[in-house]
């Protein structure tokens, strides 16, 4: 079988589902108890994109933020690509998450995969994001309407990122 490992960084605002995606993805858990990431906390896990392929996604999951500083951006170097997470009940995470991923591929000079998570699907009928910036968003990039407590969407967004980065 193929297999080949990746760094993988979500980044995005404090309480976007960061910590409870990897949690979710990872080990197939949700807590509701908020626990605020300090620095970064990395995990792995193995996605089989076909019979005979194989991807380690090496996940950085680094403290929220509206900006890269100088700590956070040394967990940038090296990484493969990006899963950037915003809360569909709160609009102004997006930019956020959009601004992130600007700044990171300005620290590494290049363009990186990435794909965006919309999380709290669960929460649906308090979404702030109106259907007209979700269908802008797909235009940029992937988008997954996802939630970290209930499991939807994303092993699909990771699986997506995991696609593109092996093609």
């Amino acid at each position: 079988m193929k297999s080949q490992s990746f760094k993988i960084c979500l980044l995005g605002e404090f309480a976007v589902g960061k910590t409870s995606t990897v949690a979710r993805s990872v080990r197939n858990t949700f807590s509701e108890r908020y626990l605020t990431t300090v620095g970064v906390k990395v995990d792995s896990k193995t996605s089989i994109l076909s019979p005979d392929t194989e991807a380690r996604l090496v996940l950085w999951d680094i403290a929220g933020s509206n900006t890269l500083d100088q700590i956070r951006s040394n967990y940038i170097i090296g990484t493969h690509g990006l899963l950037l997470v915003a809360d569909g009940t709160r609009e102004s995470t997006v930019a956020t998450a959009l601004g992130l991923r600007e700044q990171a591929q300005g620290i590494l000079a290049r363009e990186l995969p990435c794909v965006l998570m919309l999380n709290k699907a669960d929460l649906i009928d308090e979404w702030a994001i109106p259907p007209h910036r979700i269908r802008e968003l797909e235009q940029q990039l992937p988008v997954f309407t996802a939630s970290a407590k209930t499991g939807e969407g994303v092993e699909e967004a990771l699986g997506e990122l995991a696609r593109v980065l092996v093609s």
